[in-house]
């Protein structure tokens, strides 16, 4: 999926707060719809970052049986090698780990929710899916640059943003190429909805009766000569 998750200027910040923390951290950032490539407007980029490094800190590792645990492992060995050499590559190129960034003493597969500042489209964090607990904190300063950055993938499948302009509501909604949009929500899967994606996401839909078009063929009847 590799999905943007995009904060406007204007938007309510501790909603946009709630909205990723479910988004990205959810089975520990390894689902398909996961938020990955976090841009935040110039202007209230710092005071996002501070507070989302706050809620992070709060966020409990353990077994996934255990009451209260937010996060759990990552699911084997290769998905931690890989989680770990995308942040090793964020920070040697010249990102900053503002919490986390190494393993857990809790056990091999176990790898610290992170958030990560400074970083650039150098990074491999910005073509690559992490489905890990990594944070990438990317900066923009124009909603024409945002959508360019968003679309900057051969992924296509979610999307986020959070804005309370509604004519920027429809045209960003309109712009990201995304087979699903989150507008103000972290949340977007149900059965009702038509689940899927674009580009290199897929083809067609799951869900919803768009779904089961997908089960179904098209017939045309053509009638004439009727007296």
């Amino acid at each position: 999926g590799n999905a943007p998750f995009i904060v406007f200027e204007d938007a309510n910040i501790e909603k946009a707060l709630d909205g990723l923390m479910a988004s990205k951290f959810r089975n520990t950032g390894q689902t398909c719809v996961c938020s990955n490539r976090i841009f935040i407007h110039a202007d209230i980029y710092d005071e996002f970052a501070a507070k989302l490094v706050e809620r992070v800190k709060k966020l409990k590792m353990g077994q996934p049986r255990e009451e209260g645990v937010n996060l759990g492992p990552l699911i084997g060995p290769n998905a931690f090698l890989k989680t770990s050499e995308l942040v090793e590559d964020a920070v040697t190129n010249g990102a900053t780990a503002l919490v986390g960034g190494k393993r857990s003493d809790l056990g091999r597969n176990f790898y610290e929710a992170t958030v990560l500042a400074h970083v650039d489209n150098t990074m491999r964090v910005w073509s690559e899916e992490i489905f890990g607990p990594v944070v990438p904190l990317f900066k923009f300063t124009s909603e024409e640059e945002v959508v360019e950055m968003a679309n900057g993938t051969e992924a296509g499948l979610a999307g986020y943003f959070f804005s309370q302009d509604l004519s920027r509501t429809w045209r960003v909604a309109g712009a990201l190429e995304c087979g699903m949009i989150g507008v103000n929500t972290g949340a977007i899967s149900n059965v009702q909805a038509p689940f899927g994606g674009v580009k290199q996401s897929g083809l067609g839909r799951e869900g919803a009766f768009v779904g089961l078009e997908e089960y179904q063929e098209t017939k045309m009847v053509c009638v004439g000569g009727l007296e």
